[in-house]
């Protein structure tokens, strides 16, 4: 099979976990759903194409910084509380009059942790193998600069090539993981893979559902991996692997 290989590079970066607000946690990849996003803008599909993505990658360190924080809640402005009050007109819906609200913010200070000096290797398999020359096309011809993660995590774009991908299996001997990496937790059984690594369960793809008139949520389709981590966990001989062409492992989910 073919798949296109990217390695990225970015040099400060969240990776926002969905359930982290006070301290903005990342993940130590990007999660799934982000990647597909960042795969989506870049090529300008306006619906969802259904792929396979491996994520690995490692970075040196991290560090906390400091961002603006402002808390909305619809509440009316309240002196002493809010320290930024946004005035708006509204239409009275028993009389149809127009009415000026004043709503209250509170403008804060907070932190975000950030990775230093990432490095990722992504492979990507579309469903549909016709669109592999257009994702490889619009990621060497990018329209403006591609991000990952929030909208100012610049990706420098170190390699896109296009690779086969083979099945073998590990014949006398055991394998290192070369980066850290999302494994999903039914590719590998226990003796094959042995780990007391981090297990997360990641987002990837959503679907809209209409709960009630005029509301609509996403419902994500969920992926529980293993965060291998490398030069410490380690695939064991006679386990089923798949490597790109330059001998790279790869975990599509």
């Amino acid at each position: 099979m073919r798949a296109i290989r990217l390695r990225l590079y970015q040099n400060l970066v969240n990776y926002k976990k969905p359930t982290s607000f006070q301290l903005k946690e990342t993940y130590p990849l990007p999660p799934y759903s982000t990647v597909i996003g960042m795969i989506h803008y870049v090529c300008g599909f306006e619906e969802y194409k259904d792929m396979n993505i491996s994520i690995q990658g490692k970075y040196h360190s991290k560090v906390n910084d400091l961002w603006t924080r402002y808390e909305f809640s619809c509440a009316a402005y309240e002196e002493g509380r809010h320290n930024v009050i946004v005035r708006a007109k509204e239409i009275n819906k028993k009389t149809g009059e127009e009415i000026e609200k004043s709503y209250g913010i509170i403008k804060g200070v907070s932190t975000a942790e950030l990775l230093v000096d990432v490095e990722l290797l992504i492979h990507i398999k579309p469903k549909d193998e016709k669109l592999l020359e257009l994702i490889y096309e619009n990621f060497i011809n990018p329209k403006e600069y591609i991000s990952l993660g929030r909208r100012e995590d610049i990706v420098r774009v170190d390699e896109v090539k296009i690779v086969e991908i083979n099945n073998e299996e590990l014949e006398d001997c055991s394998i290192k993981l070369g980066y850290d990496a999302y494994i999903p937790l039914n590719m590998f059984c226990k003796s094959d893979f042995p780990s007391n690594a981090t297990i997360y369960t990641l987002n990837k793809v959503y679907n809209k559902i209409k709960i009630k008139k005029n509301t609509i949520i996403r419902k994500w389709e969920k992926v529980r991996v293993i965060h291998g981590v490398m030069n410490r966990n380690e695939i064991t001989e006679g386990s089923e692997i798949y490597k790109d062409e330059d001998n790279n492992l790869v975990f599509f989910a």
